[in-house]
Protein backbone atom coordinates (compact mmCIF):
# COMPACT_ATOMS: atom_id res chain seq x y z
CA UNK A 1 0.00 0.00 0.00
CA UNK A 2 1.00 3.53 -1.18
CA UNK A 3 1.65 5.59 2.04
CA UNK A 4 0.14 9.37 0.85
CA UNK A 5 2.09 12.25 2.79
CA UNK A 6 -0.33 14.99 2.23
CA UNK A 7 2.33 17.66 3.25
CA UNK A 8 5.08 15.91 0.93
CA UNK A 9 2.51 15.14 -1.48
CA UNK A 10 1.40 18.89 -1.90
CA UNK A 11 5.49 19.80 -2.67
CA UNK A 12 5.67 17.37 -4.92
CA UNK A 13 2.88 18.23 -6.88
CA UNK A 14 4.11 21.74 -6.86
CA UNK A 15 7.75 21.11 -7.94
CA UNK A 16 5.85 18.88 -10.95
CA UNK A 17 4.05 21.94 -11.56
CA UNK A 18 6.82 24.47 -11.65
CA UNK A 19 9.01 21.87 -14.16
CA UNK A 20 5.62 21.42 -16.34
CA UNK A 21 5.77 25.06 -16.50
CA UNK A 22 9.39 25.13 -17.28
CA UNK A 23 9.37 22.32 -19.96
CA UNK A 24 6.21 24.82 -21.41
CA UNK A 25 8.07 27.94 -21.88
CA UNK A 26 11.29 25.89 -23.05
CA UNK A 27 8.79 24.29 -26.18
CA UNK A 28 7.05 27.47 -26.63
CA UNK A 29 10.96 29.20 -27.21
CA UNK A 30 11.93 25.90 -29.25
CA UNK A 31 9.04 25.98 -31.21
CA UNK A 32 10.08 29.97 -31.77
CA UNK A 33 13.32 29.52 -32.80
CA UNK A 34 12.41 26.26 -35.02
CA UNK A 35 10.36 28.52 -36.88
CA UNK A 36 13.32 31.42 -37.13
CA UNK A 37 15.25 28.45 -38.61
CA UNK A 38 12.80 27.39 -41.46
CA UNK A 39 12.21 30.85 -41.95
CA UNK A 40 15.91 31.93 -42.42
CA UNK A 41 16.51 28.63 -44.50
CA UNK A 42 13.65 29.56 -46.83
CA UNK A 43 15.12 33.12 -47.36
CA UNK A 44 18.20 31.25 -48.32
CA UNK A 45 16.03 29.22 -50.76
CA UNK A 46 14.89 32.40 -52.60
CA UNK A 47 18.27 33.75 -52.12
CA UNK A 48 20.10 31.14 -54.52
CA UNK A 49 17.47 31.47 -56.72
CA UNK A 50 17.56 34.44 -56.70
CA UNK A 51 21.50 34.57 -57.60
CA UNK A 52 21.07 32.10 -59.99
CA UNK A 53 18.90 34.02 -61.97
CA UNK A 54 20.99 37.06 -61.83
CA UNK A 55 24.35 35.21 -62.75
CA UNK A 56 22.16 34.14 -65.61
CA UNK A 57 21.29 37.35 -66.88
CA UNK A 58 25.03 38.84 -66.43
CA UNK A 59 26.17 36.22 -67.91
CA UNK A 60 23.81 36.49 -71.19
CA UNK A 61 24.64 40.00 -70.76
CA UNK A 62 28.04 39.90 -70.95
CA UNK A 63 27.98 37.36 -73.98
CA UNK A 64 25.52 40.00 -75.89
CA UNK A 65 27.96 43.08 -74.63
CA UNK A 66 30.91 40.50 -76.39
CA UNK A 67 31.70 41.76 -79.86
CA UNK A 68 28.76 40.84 -82.43
CA UNK A 69 29.03 40.76 -86.21
CA UNK A 70 27.37 43.64 -87.81
CA UNK A 71 26.33 44.69 -91.49
CA UNK A 72 28.22 47.49 -93.43
CA UNK A 73 27.17 47.09 -97.20
CA UNK A 74 26.44 44.11 -97.26
CA UNK A 75 29.61 42.54 -95.62
CA UNK A 76 29.67 41.05 -92.24
CA UNK A 77 31.97 43.10 -89.94
CA UNK A 78 33.33 42.73 -86.72
CA UNK A 79 32.06 45.24 -84.02
CA UNK A 80 34.50 46.69 -81.90
CA UNK A 81 33.39 47.72 -77.87
CA UNK A 82 34.32 50.90 -76.21
CA UNK A 83 36.74 50.52 -73.84
CA UNK A 84 34.94 50.54 -70.21
CA UNK A 85 35.69 48.82 -66.97
CA UNK A 86 33.71 46.10 -67.27
CA UNK A 87 34.62 44.88 -70.92
CA UNK A 88 38.28 42.77 -71.09
CA UNK A 89 40.34 42.99 -73.64
CA UNK A 90 39.52 39.42 -74.55
CA UNK A 91 36.34 40.73 -75.45
CA UNK A 92 37.77 42.20 -78.70
CA UNK A 93 38.48 40.05 -82.17
CA UNK A 94 41.77 38.13 -81.68
CA UNK A 95 43.17 40.49 -84.78
CA UNK A 96 42.52 43.25 -82.06
CA UNK A 97 43.87 41.44 -79.55
CA UNK A 98 47.41 40.47 -81.09
CA UNK A 99 47.48 44.55 -82.67
CA UNK A 100 46.79 45.48 -78.59
CA UNK A 101 50.03 42.97 -78.23
CA UNK A 102 52.38 44.19 -80.89
CA UNK A 103 51.69 47.92 -79.88
CA UNK A 104 52.38 46.98 -75.89
CA UNK A 105 55.81 44.40 -77.64
CA UNK A 106 57.01 47.26 -79.59
CA UNK A 107 59.96 49.75 -77.77
CA UNK A 108 57.84 52.68 -76.81
CA UNK A 109 55.04 54.49 -79.21
CA UNK A 110 55.13 52.86 -82.76
CA UNK A 111 54.24 53.69 -86.25
CA UNK A 112 51.82 51.34 -87.90
CA UNK A 113 54.77 50.23 -89.92
CA UNK A 114 56.54 48.82 -86.79
CA UNK A 115 53.37 47.21 -85.18
CA UNK A 116 52.86 45.70 -88.93
CA UNK A 117 56.37 44.44 -88.94
CA UNK A 118 55.97 42.84 -85.24
CA UNK A 119 52.69 41.19 -86.56
CA UNK A 120 54.44 39.71 -89.82
CA UNK A 121 52.61 42.25 -92.07
CA UNK A 122 54.16 43.23 -95.66
CA UNK A 123 54.48 46.21 -94.55
CA UNK A 124 55.91 47.25 -98.21
CA UNK A 125 52.35 46.91 -99.40
CA UNK A 126 49.92 49.33 -98.83
CA UNK A 127 47.53 47.56 -99.38
CA UNK A 128 48.66 45.55 -96.64
CA UNK A 129 49.47 48.48 -93.85
CA UNK A 130 46.31 50.30 -95.00
CA UNK A 131 44.07 47.96 -93.16
CA UNK A 132 46.63 47.51 -90.25
CA UNK A 133 46.33 51.51 -89.56
CA UNK A 134 42.84 51.22 -89.65
CA UNK A 135 42.22 49.07 -87.15
CA UNK A 136 44.99 51.01 -84.99
CA UNK A 137 42.66 53.74 -85.29
CA UNK A 138 40.10 52.08 -84.54
CA UNK A 139 41.15 51.10 -81.35
CA UNK A 140 42.02 54.85 -80.37
CA UNK A 141 38.68 55.85 -81.27
CA UNK A 142 37.47 53.28 -78.90
CA UNK A 143 39.65 53.85 -76.54
CA UNK A 144 42.13 51.07 -76.49
CA UNK A 145 45.11 52.81 -78.00
CA UNK A 146 46.19 56.67 -77.96
CA UNK A 147 47.68 58.17 -80.94
CA UNK A 148 50.30 60.80 -80.27
CA UNK A 149 50.15 64.38 -82.30
CA UNK A 150 53.22 62.33 -84.20
CA UNK A 151 51.50 59.99 -85.45
CA UNK A 152 53.11 57.24 -83.56
CA UNK A 153 50.42 54.45 -81.49
CA UNK A 154 50.58 53.43 -77.57
CA UNK A 155 48.58 51.46 -75.40
CA UNK A 156 46.66 53.58 -72.65
CA UNK A 157 47.74 54.00 -69.19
Amino acid sequence: MAFYDPVHGSEILERISARRAELDELEEQLAKQLAEVRAERDELAVAERVLERVSEQLADERASAAPAPGQVGGRTVMLIPHRAPDVEETMLPPDYQRILAAVRQAAGPGMARQVGEILSVDISVRAKLEPLRAKLVRLVDRGWLRKLPDGRFTTRL
